[in-house]
């Protein structure tokens, strides 16, 4: 893991927000107009589900970190102005769920980012 030359970007925040046990860290790495787009099996790439600035992104942050579930950072590469991350979960009952994250950086912030996410049935 790394960071971006001349960026504030920085895999360790980012490792430290998503493991954390609150949103607040992951949050503080977004820009305020930042867009996340999230693609599973019930929101499809034709109608994914899209949240715009930072008060949206911190309600879906806020209801995420308080699920009995815990967070992993597995890989994270930067590079520019971009970065991808693979991240896993597991909820209490041992259901696991795997995202990978694709960012455009602006400013050392998340600008935007696509999500695809899968599940254990």
């Amino acid at each position: 893991m790394g960071s971006a030359t001349g960026s504030a970007f920085d895999a360790g925040t980012l490792r430290r927000g998503i493991e954390g046990d609150t949103g607040n860290t992951l949050l503080s790495l977004y820009a305020d107009d930042a867009r996340v787009r999230i693609v599973d099996r019930v929101h499809q790439p034709s109608h994914p589900t899209e949240l715009h600035g930072r008060v949206q992104i911190a309600e879906l942050l806020d209801d995420i970190y308080r699920r009995d579930m815990t967070h992993k950072l597995e890989q994270c590469v930067i590079q520019g102005d971009h970065a991808a991350y693979s991240e896993s979960c597991e909820y209490a009952d041992g259901t696991r769920v795997l995202a990978e994250s694709m960012l455009t950086l602006r400013d050392g912030r998340i600008a935007d980012q696509l999500i695809i996410q899968v599940w254990d049935e």
